[in-house]
C-alpha cells in the first residue's frame, strides 16, 4: 500500500475549473443521464471549455463495465436488477461494477488534453489526493493500492485500514478525458459488496464442466468500508463540504456553464451509448 500523494499540486494541474454539485436525483431518472452529460461536457472540454469538477449520487443503481456485460447471464442479471428498483447501465468509461445509492458520492474530473499526452498514473494520483485531502478532517490514514476481494478493483483503490471506500478509473476522449472515482460515505460497504457479489453470481451462471471460469472480481464483503465506518465521517453533505474546500484552496472556482449540454444533444447521447455498450455484447 502507498500514502496518498497530496492534492496541493492541483493548482499546476488545475487552475481554475468549473464545480457542478449535481442535485441527488430521484429513483426513477436513469444512471445514465450524468455518465452520457459528461461525455457531452468532455467534448466541449475538449473544444477550450473550462475543466470541470462534476459531483452526483444516484439513489440506487447498478453501473457494470464492458466486460462485466459480456458475461453469460448479465442481461438477466442487469434485468432482475431493474425489477428490484434499480436503474441499470454499461458505464463508458473503465471498471467494473459498482453499487450506488444516496450515500455513496460520485465525482468526474473533466480535463482537457490537447497535446493527446495522458499521464495515466499522475491523473490517478491527483483524483486520489482530492479524495484522501477531503477526509483529512477525519483521518490523514488514507492509502492507495489494489484491495483485493473488492469491486471495481484498481492500483489506485483507496482505503483505510485495508478495506477499500473509493474507486477510481477512466475514459478518454480525442482531446479530453474524464477521471472518475465513486466515494462511499454512508452506509455500510459489505451490504454494497454483497449486491454486486450476487450480481457477479446471477451474471456469470453455471459455468460448463471443461471450459474456463468467466473473468469477473471475485468480491469479498469484508474488504469494503464506507467513511461513515471507518473514519467517522457523518454525512455525504460534510464531505463535499470539505471537498469544495479543498478545491478552493487550490483552484479557482469558475461559475457552471449551464448552457455547456443542449437537453436535445443529451436525449440523443443517452441512446447512443445505451446500443453502443448495453444492448451490444
Amino acid at each position: 500500500m502507498d500514502h496518498i500523494y497530496s492534492s496541493a499540486d492541483i493548482a499546476t494541474a488545475l487552475p481554475e475549473l468549473q464545480w457542478l454539485e449535481a442535485p441527488l436525483a430521484n429513483a426513477q431518472e436513469d444512471v445514465l443521464f450524468p455518465l452520457a452529460w459528461e461525455e457531452l461536457a468532455c467534448r466541449q472540454v475538449g473544444k477550450g471549455a473550462a475543466p470541470i469538477l462534476h459531483v452526483w449520487r444516484h439513489p440506487a443503481a447498478l453501473v457494470i463495465g464492458h466486460r462485466d456485460r459480456r458475461l453469460l447471464n448479465a442481461p438477466q442479471a442487469m434485468e432482475r436488477a431493474r425489477n428490484s428498483g434499480m436503474s441499470v447501465c454499461v458505464r463508458p468509461s473503465g471498471g467494473a461494477a459498482v453499487m450506488l445509492d444516496r450515500g455513496v458520492l460520485n465525482l468526474s474530473l473533466i480535463l482537457p488534453n490537447p497535446q493527446r499526452a495522458i499521464s495515466l498514473h499522475e491523473d490517478f494520483r491527483l483524483m486520489a489526493g482530492l479524495v484522501a485531502d477531503a477526509l483529512a478532517p477525519w483521518s490523514d490514514e488514507a492509502q492507495t493500492g489494489e484491495i483485493v476481494g473488492s469491486f471495481c478493483p484498481g492500483d489506485y483503490d483507496v482505503s483505510v485500514g485495508g478495506r477499500k471506500f473509493c474507486g477510481i478509473a477512466q475514459r478518454r476522449q480525442a482531446k479530453a478525458y474524464i477521471i472518475t472515482a465513486f466515494v462511499m460515505i454512508e452506509g455500510h460497504g459489505a451490504e454494497r459488496a454483497q449486491a454486486v457479489q450476487q450480481f457477479y453470481r446471477e451474471a456469470a451462471g453455471d459455468t460448463p464442466a471443461g471450459s474456463q471460469q468467466p473473468d469477473y472480481p471475485q468480491v469479498n464483503p469484508a474488504t469494503m468500508g464506507s467513511l461513515a465506518e471507518l473514519a467517522g465521517v457523518p454525512s455525504v453533505e460534510a464531505y463535499t463540504a470539505s471537498l469544495r474546500r479543498v478545491v478552493e484552496s487550490q483552484a479557482a472556482i469558475l461559475p457552471a456553464d449551464s448552457l455547456l449540454v443542449q437537453p436535445e444533444e443529451l436525449a440523443k447521447q443517452m441512446a447512443a451509448l445505451r446500443e453502443r455498450y448495453d444492448l451490444q455484447v
